[in-house]
């Protein structure tokens, strides 16, 4: 028994398939399953019920605990030693969703590399659920994410403070609601949502963040049926969308600040919508027996970044 098959073996009982396995870890499906055979063998025990989709015996569960175990300890042990011999090598595996990832993090590791050339950073981009996963699973050594609740075995770090607004094209609000604009805005900033209840609208899709947060004020406004034109999971697609007139939406002020010029900022009007649209990011992070000093390294230099001034602090 080695790292290999163990790392085999974990794959084997993630996918529960030995051609998706086989394919992620850029071997044959023969190979993969001659390495199981091998281990059920030595073992003395069955490992997997091989049928569609796969099932662990109850010896594959117990094995799958020691092989999570082994790996996060070989991982410790590295980076222990990286830190004793102050020789940073290695590769940092950050979790972040998509448009974080545009608008935080390039100029923070253009920083932490000029300094620490020796690491490669791995970026992992998807949404929050799944960033939660792979950090729980061992995926990702870091993640950027909001954290609505605490996660057992999880640090949670704050990183910075995120506001969701709501964006509209100022010809869209003249078009629809004439020389009533100025007092529609007025009542909408008072907290009257139903002022603007006709406005067509461009959304996430409600797994997102601001996905939740829209439909939480349509529903505590009454509305039930709003004028939904567009949905997607591509924020920068909404936003897109919102400068050409086709729709309300809503966004991360740090992302419209970042992926819009001046003069499509100044075509639009931005409403906040109070407390209940800000929330946390987080960086959080195992909570291992060894923690590695270039991910705490990685937390500082992110912190100190001036990135977007204000509107991340």
């Amino acid at each position: 028994m080695n790292f290999t098959s163990l790392s085999n073996f974990e794959m084997l009982a993630r996918e529960r398939s030995f051609t998706r396995a086989a394919l992620k870890l850029h071997i044959t499906q023969q190979t993969l399953s001659s390495n199981i055979a091998k281990l059920e063998q030595e073992l003395g025990c069955q490992l997997i019920v091989r049928h569609v989709p796969l099932e662990l015996t109850y010896a594959g569960e117990v094995l799958l605990r020691y092989a999570a175990s082994f790996r996060e300890e070989y991982a410790a042990m590295q980076h222990e030693f990286c830190d004793i011999s102050q020789n940073q090598t290695g590769v940092l595996r950050i979790g972040v969703t998509y448009t974080r990832g545009r608008t935080v993090l390039p100029d923070v590791i253009l920083a932490f590399q000029h300094e620490y050339p020796a690491i490669r950073i791995d970026l992992i981009e998807d949404t929050n659920d799944v960033l939660r996963r792979k950090l729980i699973d061992g995926d990702v050594d870091l993640a950027i994410a909001h954290f609505s609740e605490a996660v057992p075995g999880i640090e949670l770090r704050e990183y910075y403070r995120e506001e969701v607004v709501m964006l509209v094209s100022r010809a869209l609000l003249d078009s629809l609601y004439g020389d009533e604009v100025v007092e529609r805005i007025r009542r909408f900033e008072d907290g009257d949502i139903t002022a603007l209840e006709t406005c067509p609208l461009v959304l996430n899709s409600i797994d997102d963040i601001g996905g939740h947060i829209e439909r939480s004020l349509f529903k505590s406004a009454g509305i039930l049926h709003p004028r939904i034109m567009v949905t997607s999971s591509n924020a920068e697609t909404l936003l897109a969308l919102c400068v050409r007139g086709a729709g309300a939406c809503f966004c991360p002020e740090i992302l419209a600040r970042s992926a819009l010029t001046d003069a499509q900022l100044d075509s639009l009007v931005l409403l906040r919508l109070g407390e209940s649209a800000r929330y946390r990011i987080c960086f959080g992070y195992q909570k291992n027996s060894y923690q590695w000093s270039i991910m705490q390294t990685f937390m500082d230099f992110a912190e100190n970044a001036p990135i977007l001034g204000s509107f991340v602090r």
